[in-house]
């Protein structure tokens, strides 16, 4: 548990956008998912909120083209499920559409405050995660790699993944930190919030003074 437990929990639908104009107004912080298709986003995220419905879960990889917003009860703070990457069957030309549509919010969206970087840790730091680890380190953007599906690897295995992916983070000059997550036996669930916490600057309430 943690003191931020009951505000991730309170994630909701804000609205879909096909391209950065149709988002929500650029203000506050924001936090935006970002993955191969096949990487568990859309778990992590409803993991995260405690809801199995909060963001779309298909067995069909690449589903989410959109970029999809979810609010908090902390005004002008959010969550965004960016397009997946990789496996999805559409026309090429839909894709490459939607990737310059991401593409434009990563390099334009002046509220966003750090990306998680979500990586099956049994196959990490694929073309697109070493591409978007580039990006940052030219935009001086954070970056959270959440190294997800741990439930699948014994501890030593998924703790030398952990540790070789922060290694390559930190030879490439991105600013970030790494860990494994599990949305089937919740590991790193605690360690998540306490992170995006940080980037989305929320007050603990424990440390606020209460006026007697």
């Amino acid at each position: 548990m943690t003191p931020f437990d009951s505000v991730f929990q309170s994630a909701y639908f804000i609205k879909s956008a096909e391209k950065l104009s149709q988002c929500p107004l650029d203000q506050g912080l924001e936090v935006a998912f970002a993955g191969r298709s096949n990487a568990g986003k859309s778990t992590s995220l409803n993991t995260l909120a405690n809801q199995r419905k909060l963001a779309r879960t298909s067995k069909t990889p690449g589903r989410t083209q959109l970029i999809n917003c979810f609010g908090l009860n902390v005004d002008d703070r959010r969550l965004v499920d960016l397009p997946g990457y990789g496996f999805a069957k559409v026309p090429v030309a839909m894709k490459e559409n939607w990737q310059a549509h991401m593409q434009d919010y990563l390099m334009n969206r002046r509220s966003l405050v750090g990306v998680v970087l979500v990586m099956d840790i049994r196959h990490p730091l694929k073309e697109f995660d070493e591409m978007m680890l580039e990006w940052a380190a030219a935009n001086g953007v954070k970056v959270h790699a959440l190294l997800t599906k741990s439930d699948k690897l014994k501890r030593g295995p998924a703790k030398s993944t952990m540790l070789k992916v922060r290694q390559e983070m930190k030879k490439r000059g991105v600013e970030g930190s790494a860990q494994t997550f599990s949305g089937l036996n919740n590991d790193g669930v605690d360690e998540l919030r306490l992170k995006l916490a940080e980037w989305l600057d929320l007050e603990n309430p424990t440390e606020i003074p209460v006026n007697l």
